[in-house]
């Protein structure tokens, strides 16, 4: 990433103000919903922030972040469409990562960048398995770009829903001053 595409990303991940919040009903449904859906262990909401890739969703795995220099993400957030990584063993890009090579071991990864309306990629929705795998059928990336259009629909959705609130004087933050 260029230095002036990383502070875009920046720039629109901020005006989401979902960094560092709760775990919420909504966004533990599509990594439940997408681990299910393609049979993995893991799947997760990450999104990046200057140094680190943070898990607003983390289904089948303990962490909530991890640097972003061993991020998978930051590879299929600087490319088109999802990004496939069959046996990361195989992988010169990742065969020496220690999320490779230690715990959780990750061998099979699908992400799908999470591109705001503006088209900047802030993060990804994955999916991780232990064992190498097929490849994706073009089906089954279009259904996680999919479910990632949906996941940026839902942030989107609670910055709209904050506007309004603080609009309507109902901000709960305005309410406590």
């Amino acid at each position: 990433m260029t230095p002036s595409t990383d502070q875009q990303r920046l720039q629109a991940l901020l005006r989401y103000k979902i960094l560092d919040t709760f775990p919420e009903a909504s966004f533990e449904r599509f990594t439940r919903l997408a681990a299910n859906i393609f049979g993995t262990p893991i799947a997760l909401i990450s999104l990046l922030d200057e140094d680190r890739q943070w898990f607003k969703s983390h289904y089948g795995l303990e962490a909530t972040e991890t640097p972003m220099h061993v991020s998978f993400c930051r590879h299929a957030i600087a490319r088109e469409g999802v990004l496939t990584v069959l046996d990361a063993t195989r992988d010169s890009r990742f065969s020496t990562n220690t999320l490779v090579t230690d715990d959780p071991g990750i061998r099979f990864y699908a992400g799908a960048p999470l591109e705001t309306p503006e088209g900047i990629a802030v993060g990804t929705l994955c999916v991780i398995d232990r064992i190498p795998r097929r490849a994706f059928r073009e089906t089954e990336e279009q259904i996680l770009a999919d479910l990632a259009a949906m996941v940026v629909n839902e942030m989107e959705l609670r910055v709209a829903l904050k506007q309004l609130r603080v609009a309507g004087g109902h901000d709960r933050s305005e309410a406590t001053r």
